[in-house]
């Protein structure tokens, strides 16, 4: 007797796996793989680009602000609310004192205004070039590149560079020391040394442009410039010498050279150059066939030379009126 053994066929949904469950469990499997590697250190890159670009762009900004505000002027106690008490009032008398010597100036806004533009893109390029560097040297850390070796290598690599274009680092940073230092600006008239003696038409980082009386433009490297002397800052000194015979008497030449000044001082077109009432020096040399006299005034900057013509027209009129000065007043004398 054959008894038949019949074995069930097995339920299909019991043994087999939905396709869209097995999408979903391969979803969040590559989900969870990316969520781990993202955290890693993609995260961290993002985190240092993000906050790398909000301060370069936060540096900028306050650069381009603080820098715009004192090429325009802004902020000064002349152009801002007035002050409250008696101490802040007292705080306030200096910068009254430069924008007077900023108004006598035509040009001194226009060279604050450019000193203080060139400064501030240093400073951009400086924030530039330091929030890269130390972005780029987080960004290869994370990555895992070993930063110690290039760090070495780029202090090497800047040691030769440096050495090679020392006069060029040299002229830049003399430049940038020249416009924070306010040792000249466009429209001075400066004696550099070496013949270059003019009036200053260009400040940049590495030369300096100078205009002599006879045109020649000279470019001066500022890493070069060992001394500079501005004839037209703040304030100048008119000086005018007058020869006068030797017998003259004293005292005439006194009251004719007074009568000068005051003349020149009290000149409608003149007296708002003057700082303060020419005066009279006294006898300065001496030779055998003349005196010469000194006068002098502080004037307004840039103004000397015409305020000295002045002086030196009205004095030899004055004397001429007094009869100091003849046709062969200051001829030498015969020898008998």
């Amino acid at each position: 007797m054959i008894v038949s053994t019949s074995v069930p066929d097995p339920d299909p949904t019991s043994t087999s796996t939905n396709p869209a469950e097995e999408f979903i469990e391969g979803g969040k499997e590559a989900g969870a793989t990316f969520w781990d590697w993202f955290t890693g250190w993609p995260l961290h890159v993002l985190i240092i680009l993000v906050v790398g670009i909000v301060v370069l762009v936060l540096l900028r900004r306050v650069i381009g602000h603080v820098t715009e505000r004192i090429a325009l002027g802004a902020g000064t106690p002349t152009t801002d609310a007035p002050a409250r008490g008696a101490w802040r009032s007292y705080l306030r008398r200096a910068p009254l004192v430069e924008d007077a010597l900023t108004m006598a100036n035509p040009l001194a806004h226009e060279r604050r205004a450019q000193r203080a533009r060139t400064v501030g893109s240093v400073l951009r390029s400086t924030a530039n070039v330091v929030v890269g560097t130390i972005m780029l040297l987080m960004i290869l850390q994370d990555v895992g590149v070993n930063v110690g070796p290039l760090v070495a290598s780029a202090g090497v690599v800047g040691v030769a560079v440096g050495f090679g274009a020392q006069s060029l680092v040299k002229d830049f940073i003399s430049g940038v020391l020249l416009l924070v230092e306010d040792q000249f600006g466009v429209g001075d008239t400066v004696d550099l040394g070496s013949g270059a003696i003019g009036t200053v038409e260009e400040v940049q980082l590495r030369v300096t442009q100078v205009r002599a009386f006879d045109g020649t433009l000279w470019y001066v490297r500022n890493g070069e410039i060992l001394r500079a002397g501005n004839l037209t800052q703040q304030w100048s000194r008119a000086v005018a010498e007058v020869l006068v015979p030797v017998g003259a008497d004293l005292g005439v030449v006194r009251a004719a050279l007074g009568r000068a000044v005051d003349r020149v001082h009290a000149d409608p077109e003149l007296a708002h150059l003057f700082f303060e009432a020419p005066s009279v020096r006294g006898v300065d040399a001496s030779t055998d066939f003349s005196m010469t006299f000194t006068l002098h005034a502080q004037v307004r900057p840039g103004e000397q030379w015409e305020i000295s013509r002045a002086l030196r027209e009205t004095a030899q009129e004055e004397l001429r009126t007094a009869g100091v000065l003849g046709a062969e007043a200051l001829e030498p004398r015969a020898e008998h």
